[in-house]
């Protein structure tokens, strides 16, 4: 028998952070939460921005906790949320304080390409990506622009799993899924577009060529508890990472959905999907760690539900509150009239309760009566959703679908899956899984030679993980 692996997964959220040890023997993976913290951006003025000493502070902690735990750790990954990024001067050094994605000052850029037809068409021809308020592209465009003498300061920009990279082994490199969330990627090429960086003037020397998942980037520095340890250029879009834990079949048959705040639903493809219907079902071709296509559409998912609960001083606040909460739900019949989802109404809105109430009445239909009504209007409402989606993607694909796989929060939630299961027609499989940092952990072990290959991976996953199966209900 081989000695087990020891491999460290920095998975960062926006909301929090973790530092999970993946203790790979005999074709299992075993998990281990050595440290946990929580995050949150942070108003100064007007503007939002990120704490990076404290998420640093936090890493190292849980890191040295890890080797603590598990001597000879073998190597070290970093996947974080996409798009937002660190300006460096030619010493490393921070330029410019780290602005968090859902800072408004991206707005008017948005709003210039949208009312711009043709570079919009352009724009999503070269790279893939629609035009969100959140988009690097954007983000990067507003700091030239209202500060020109960035362009001298900086050397290099690098995204935040990248930079991180960069704290531990010393190396800046650009990695290509976090790359490709950016809208400043080529979509046909694994390198950067030079159209977005003319349209957006960005600066190309600010880049590298992006790398692949299981780069080897070299032993952590600075910290002498790590000697040895590796670390591993992971997929860095925590996304990316999440689809390489999904257990799918080679065939290529799987739809995947990311069930949480949102529902991100899409599938692994060696081609983009593009062209005006795809933009404007807002289809965005993300890259997989290997270099290959994953294009997903994001549907609104439990927001609605994290929104309306607020309108509910006696919501459920303990697990078996929560359980009642939903078998009431499920007992209730099935809404004569759903949500359209995709309506940006539902983005931000100041009272959730409140404009679900008012598309609802525009369509003619009473809104419900208590939380339990509003909780079996969300489920079936999602399941449409994501079925759309399913649909839109088969119209434009020519693919045919045979199975969902959920993973996230709403994995949990039997009457989503159900409704998914029955508006889409297909069975959908619900795992419990962590999974970015799986993802994560799976491109260390494949680095390191401990697995062959992703596909091996996730056979041996798939044996071993725990899932409910909900067949489609005539």
């Amino acid at each position: 028998m081989r000695k087990p692996f020891h491999c460290a997964a920095i998975d960062l959220g926006a909301t929090s952070g973790r530092v999970i040890v993946g203790t790979w023997a005999d074709h299992r993976l075993e998990l281990t939460e050595v440290h946990r913290f929580s995050n949150a951006f942070q108003s100064l003025g007007t503007h939002d921005y990120w704490n990076l000493p404290g998420l640093w502070s936090e890493v190292q902690t849980g890191l040295r906790q890890a080797v603590t735990q598990f001597p000879g750790l073998a190597s070290v990954g970093v996947d974080t949320w996409g798009v937002d990024y660190v300006l460096l001067n030619q010493a490393g050094r921070l330029v410019f304080p780290t602005h968090a994605y859902r800072d408004a000052r991206t707005q008017p850029g948005l709003r210039r390409l949208a009312g711009a037809p043709a570079d919009l068409a352009r724009i999503y021809a070269a790279t893939g990506i629609p035009n969100v308020f959140y988009n690097s592209s954007l983000q990067l465009a507003e700091v030239v622009a209202s500060c020109p003498e960035i362009r001298r300061l900086t050397t290099r920009c690098l995204f935040l799993p990248d930079y991180f990279n960069y704290l531990l082994s010393g190396r800046m490199e650009n990695e290509l899924t976090i790359a490709s969330s950016t809208q400043l990627l080529d979509v046909h090429a694994a390198d950067w577009s030079h159209t977005a960086l003319r349209h957006f003037r960005i600066p190309a020397r600010w880049f590298s060529r992006p790398v692949l998942a299981g780069t080897l980037l070299g032993p952590v520095v600075g910290l002498p508890e790590l000697e040895g340890t590796q670390v591993v250029v992971v997929p860095g879009h925590d996304t990316a990472a999440a689809y390489d834990a999904m257990p799918a079949d080679p065939d290529g048959g799987d739809l995947f959905l990311s069930s949480g705040t949102w529902s991100l639903v899409g599938f692994e493809s060696d081609r983009p999907v593009l062209g005006p219907e795809a933009l404007a079902a807002r289809v965005a071709n993300e890259r997989t760690g290997d270099g290959r296509y994953r294009p997903l559409t994001n549907v609104i998912g439990f927001w609605l539900l994290e929104g309306v609960l607020k309108s509910f001083p006696d919501r459920p606040q303990k697990e078996q509150d929560r359980a009642r909460l939903n078998a009431a739900a499920a007992a209730r019949p099935a809404p004569k009239q759903l949500l359209d989802t995709a309506d940006p109404v539902f983005s931000n809105p100041p009272s959730m309760r409140a404009a679900i109430d008012a598309q609802l009445r525009k369509k003619g239909a009473r809104p419900p009566k208590d939380l339990a009504g509003y909780l079996r209007l969300i489920c079936d409402s999602l399941g449409q959703g994501h079925a759309n989606a399913k649909a839109d993607f088969e119209r434009m694909t020519g693919r045919k679908f045979k199975r969902i796989l959920v993973v996230g929060g709403g994995s949990r939630n039997p009457l989503m899956c159900q409704a998914t299961a029955d508006a889409a027609g297909i069975p959908v499989i619900s795992y419990r899984l962590e999974g970015a940092a799986v993802g994560n952990l799976a491109r260390q072990l494949i680095a390191l030679g401990a697995v062959e290959d992703l596909a091996t991976f996730r056979a041996c996953l798939g044996h071993h993980l725990e899932k409910n199966v909900y067949p489609p209900r005539a």
